[in-house]
């Protein structure tokens, strides 16, 4: 059961410096995150599918999809995430690197699935109009965009009025040695598609957030479903 967003909560705000620390101690371009993700397609699947699908199949079922729903997916990559979603909604899929959207349409043409459609698009420059959405939903992307906060802006630009925007992803530990440790090798992991120390509760004061909920999900429960909903 999903734990209720706190503002008081110093676990969540993190400290009284949160509105201007950094983010995470590694600064990327987007044209290296697209040619990061253009060669992670080739074993993509095979590492990040297994290690991450419990979180997948936890989260799809708290986005409260309803029949008829339009839903934004940010980061579809090879399109593991993209079979899960009901039949009886409509998802359109961006991703910026094309490789990856050629392993998506691949995927749901094994499969079957008829009601998602793939777009090659940045996160942080959406193309569609205000409001266009019922949930727009990044699964394990926010910490791989250059600009969290801008990409989160798009997010909650392109939901509609009432509409729920959703991230999944691993964010920096509250265990001081830990964060320590993924400070330390954030430089390192960029190159196989992720920043390991994108600090939550800087982001949430950063961005203007105050989420509904934060739970914890995957095993192990180190990466959290952050759920908003956009009130105007």
């Amino acid at each position: 059961m999903s734990a209720p967003f706190n503002e008081r909560d110093p676990k969540v705000l993190g400290g009284s410096d949160a509105a201007t620390r950094i983010l995470s101690v590694t600064e990327i371009e987007t044209p290296f995150v697209e040619d990061v993700y253009e060669k992670a397609s080739l074993w993509y699947d095979w590492w990040f599918g297994p290690t991450l699908h419990a979180g997948r199949l936890e989260s799809i079922g708290r986005l409260g999809i309803q029949p008829g729903d339009q839903v934004l997916e940010v980061g579809v990559g090879t399109g593991i995430n993209a079979s899960l979603y009901p039949d009886h909604c409509q998802v359109t899929g961006i991703d910026l690197s094309m490789r990856m959207l050629r392993k998506a349409a691949k995927r749901l043409g094994r499969r079957g699935v008829t009601n998602v459609r793939l777009q090659q698009m940045d996160a942080e420059d959406l193309s569609f109009p205000d409001d266009s959405f019922d949930v727009v939903y990044a699964p394990y992307t926010i910490s791989v965009v250059s600009d969290p906060i801008k990409a989160v802006h798009e997010m909650r630009r392109v939901t509609k009025p009432g509409g729920r925007f959703v991230f999944l992803n691993h964010f920096l530990s509250t265990n001081r040695r830990i964060a320590w440790i993924e400070r330390f090798i954030s430089p390192v992991t960029v190159h196989v598609g992720f920043k390991a120390d994108l600090d939550l509760p800087a982001f949430l004061v950063q961005a203007g957030l105050e989420p509904v909920s934060i739970e914890k999900v995957n095993i192990p429960r180190i990466f959290s479903l952050v759920i908003c909903e956009k009130d105007d």
